[in-house]
């Protein structure tokens, strides 16, 4: 009976060195990716200050290749800054939010759809409601949305990544949050542009 006690001991601690494990190196990968972020947006002051700077021109042109950090996701309400990168593979979402690759980038004129794990980067999405603001702030700008929806899908929904044609920023995330294993659902927040915001 001692044995069978030592043996689960061991394997409990191996647990815990595990979950220690893993925890920091999504902690160092998150706080890499959001270094890598704050750098583009400190460009982005320089440039944005040229004369002939457009930021329409700028959003046309902008692609990030897979796995390249793309911008923040600020949100004030959590006091929080995220940092995004383009790709939603476990590689991506272990360094910050993952933008679904194929959807839009502000002023594109299309649907932006960000994704997080739900005990990471968007642990704390439940807190937000309606009228909230989520800032996406990218090389060529920042950008103001206002919650304006939020609802639960099954996992197996595939109508929340459809064409739009209009800006409208999706975040999604695994629900229940404290579910533990692979969450039957996702929960979804739609946010629109707030008018005259200064880019």
């Amino acid at each position: 009976m001692k044995f069978i006690s030592y043996v689960l001991m061991i394997v409990g601690v191996g647990f815990l060195a595990f979950g220690g494990y893993q925890w920091y190196m999504t902690t160092s990968a998150q706080s890499e990716a959001a270094s890598e972020a704050q750098a583009l947006i400190a460009e982005r002051n320089a440039i944005s200050a040229e004369d002939d700077f457009d930021p329409l021109e700028a959003a046309k042109n902008f692609n990030p290749e897979m796995g390249e950090t793309a911008g923040i996701l600020h949100i004030p309400k959590l006091e929080a800054d995220l940092p995004i990168i383009e790709g939603t593979h476990e590689d991506e979402l272990e360094r910050g939010v993952g933008h679904y690759q194929g959807t839009a980038y502000p002023l594109q004129n299309e649907q932006i759809v960000l994704s997080g794990h739900r005990d990471t980067v968007f642990r704390e999405m439940g807190e937000l409601e309606i009228g909230d603001h989520l800032v996406v702030q990218m090389e060529y700008g920042d950008f103001t949305y206002e919650i304006t929806e939020t609802k639960i899908v099954s996992a197996d929904d595939r109508t929340i990544i459809v064409p739009h044609h209009e800006e409208v920023l999706t975040l999604t995330t695994c629900y229940p949050f404290n579910f533990i294993g692979y969450a039957p659902d996702r929960y979804i927040i739609y946010a629109y542009p707030v008018e005259n915001q200064d880019d």
